[in-house]
C-alpha cells in the first residue's frame, strides 16, 4: 500500500489519502538478572515528532496511552542517554496543560507523572505534528522531564508510543491512534503487529490494514472487556494439549507487546509451574504438553490458543538451563487480577486491534516454522472444512505467553520492558 499522500487542489486545499504504513521493528534481547537466567526481549521502531521531524526510536506499547520521549530539558542519567525533543525547533510545537488547555499568559505550564510497571516518568505536555511513518496528525504528547533511570536508563530505545484504549490516555487528543483515525488518514480503524523471532524474517507494526500474508488461519475477533484501558480479553480456562485444567475459569487477560513474557496472579503461574514441572535443562521438553488459553469469539464459539513448549520456554538462557517465560504478576482490584499476553505470545499469533470496534483478533502468525493452528472446541461443519485446508488439527492446542507491562512493583524479577501504566498523575 502506498504511503499518505498530501495533495493541494487548485484551490489550497489539502486532501489525504486514506492508506496503510508499516514501521519496521528491531529486536534487542537482554539477559535478565534472575534467578531462571531468563532473556527479555523488546521490539521498537520510529516516531517522528515536530516540523521539522525529529526521529525518535519508540516501543509501540499496548499497555499505556501515551507518546513519551525525552525533553531536551530533562537532566536525568535516562534522558542522557537518548535523543531528546527540542520544542525550540519545531515551528509547529506549543506547550499545553496536561489537561490539554492552553496555558495562561504568565503562568508555567503544569507536569504530568506517570508510573509504569517497572518505572516513573515525569514532564511536560506538548502539541505538535506527529508522523507514523507517512501517515501524520496533530497529537498531543508527553516531553519527559525526568525518568527514572531503572528500567529506562537500560533501553537502547528513546521512549515509548504507546497504544492502549483511549482511556488509557491523558485524554483522546494524546492518543495517537485516535488522532490518525480522527484525521481520516488510515485505510481503516486498526493496527495489527507481526513479531517475529528469526533475524531473517521481518518484524512490523501497521496501521489502517490488516496485512493477510502474515495470517496463517482466520482471524478470531474477541471482543474487549473491561474498563482500565488495556486490549483485555477473558481468559475461559487454561488447557494442557486439549484438556482444560480449570486453573484459570473467568481470568481476564491483556495483550501487551511492552511486555516480554507470559505473565499472571502468583498463585497461579506457581501452581501451572508445578504443573509443567519443565526440567532445569530442559531434557523433557519433547513430553510437555501444549499450553493452551480459551477464549469466546464474537460469535460466542470457544477457541484455544495455544502454544507448544520450545514457545514458552527458553533454552537459550544460558549453557545448561532452561527457562520457563512466566512471571508473576499481582495487579490489584479493580484492574486486576489480570494475566499478560506479551512478547511470545504475540511472535506466535498475529494480532490485530480494532480501534472503532473494540476488539482483538487473532491469527496464527504465518512463520515457516509453525505446525500448530487454531482450533474451535464448538465444532461446525466450516471448521471440519478448515481443518482439512490445514487450518489446524482437532487436538491442536493454541498457546499464549503473557506479558508483563501491568505490573506495578519494581521487583527484581520484572521484565525490563514492562510498561503497562497507571493513570497519569497531573500535576501543578
Amino acid at each position: 500500500m502506498a504511503p499518505l499522500v498530501l495533495i493541494s487542489s487548485v484551490f489550497g486545499l489539502a486532501f489525504a489519502t486514506r492508506a496503510s504504513v508499516s514501521v519496521p521493528l528491531v529486536k534487542r534481547t537482554v539477559s535478565a538478572e534472575d534467578a531462571e537466567r531468563t532473556r527479555k526481549k523488546a521490539y521498537f521502531g520510529t516516531v517522528k515528532v515536530g516540523t521539522p521531524p525529529q526521529e525518535f526510536s519508540v516501543v509501540f506499547d499496548t499497555g499505556s496511552g501515551n507518546l513519551i520521549v525525552p525533553g531536551t530539558d530533562c537532566q536525568s542519567e535516562a534522558c542522557d542517554k537518548h535523543r531528546r525533543f527540542d520544542a525550540e525547533a519545531s515551528h509547529t510545537s506549543k506547550v499545553i496543560n496536561c489537561d490539554g488547555s492552553d496555558v495562561s499568559h504568565g503562568s508555567a505550564p503544569d507536569r504530568v507523572a506517570i508510573t509504569f510497571g517497572t518505572g516513573r516518568v515525569s514532564g511536560h505536555c506538548f502539541s505538535d505534528q506527529v508522523c507514523v511513518s507517512g501517515a501524520c496528525s496533530t497529537a498531543n504528547f508527553i516531553s519527559s522531564l525526568d525518568e527514572s533511570f531503572v528500567p529506562f536508563g537500560s533501553f537502547t530505545f528513546d521512549g515509548i508510543l504507546g497504544l492502549a484504549r483511549d482511556s488509557m490516555a491523558q485524554s483522546d487528543e494524546f492518543s495517537v491512534m485516535n488522532r490518525l483515525h480522527g484525521a481520516d488518514v488510515l485505510m481503516q480503524p486498526v493496527f495489527s503487529v507481526f513479531l517475529s523471532e528469526s533475524n531473517d524474517e521481518s518484524s512490523e507494526i501497521t496501521f489502517g490494514e490488516v496485512k493477510h500474508e502474515h495470517m496463517a488461519s482466520d482471524l478470531t475477533w474477541v471482543p474487549v472487556n473491561g474498563e482500565a484501558g488495556y486490549w483485555e480479553v477473558q481468559i475461559e480456562d487454561i488447557y494442557f494439549n486439549d484438556k482444560p485444567m480449570a486453573l484459570c475459569q473467568g481470568c481476564r487477560v491483556a495483550v501487551d507487546t511492552g511486555t516480554s513474557e507470559l505473565a499472571g496472579p502468583s498463585e497461579t503461574i506457581s501452581k501451572l509451574k508445578d504443573m509443567l514441572d519443565v526440567r532445569p535443562d530442559c531434557s523433557n521438553k519433547d513430553s510437555l504438553p501444549n499450553l493452551g488459553f480459551s477464549v469466546k469469539d464474537e460469535n460466542g464459539d470457544t477457541k484455544v490458543l495455544s502454544m507448544a513448549p520450545q514457545d514458552y520456554t527458553d533454552s537459550q538462557a544460558g549453557p545448561g538451563s532452561c527457562a520457563v517465560t512466566l512471571m508473576n504478576l499481582d495487579v490489584p482490584p479493580p484492574k486486576g487480577p489480570l494475566f499478560v499476553f506479551g512478547i511470545p505470545f504475540l511472535q506466535k499469533f498475529y494480532t490485530v486491534y480494532d480501534h472503532q470496534k473494540s476488539r482483538v483478533g487473532f491469527a496464527l502468525a504465518k512463520h515457516a516454522s509453525d505446525a500448530t493452528g487454531l482450533t474451535t472446541l464448538k465444532h461446525t461443519m466450516e471448521d471440519d472444512e478448515r481443518r482439512s485446508n490445514g487450518y489446524g488439527e482437532t487436538d491442536a492446542t493454541v498457546l499464549a505467553q503473557v506479558p508483563d507491562s501491568m505490573k506495578q512493583s519494581a521487583a527484581a524479577t520484572a521484565s525490563p520492558v514492562s510498561f503497562l501504566s497507571k493513570r497519569p498523575i497531573q500535576q501543578a
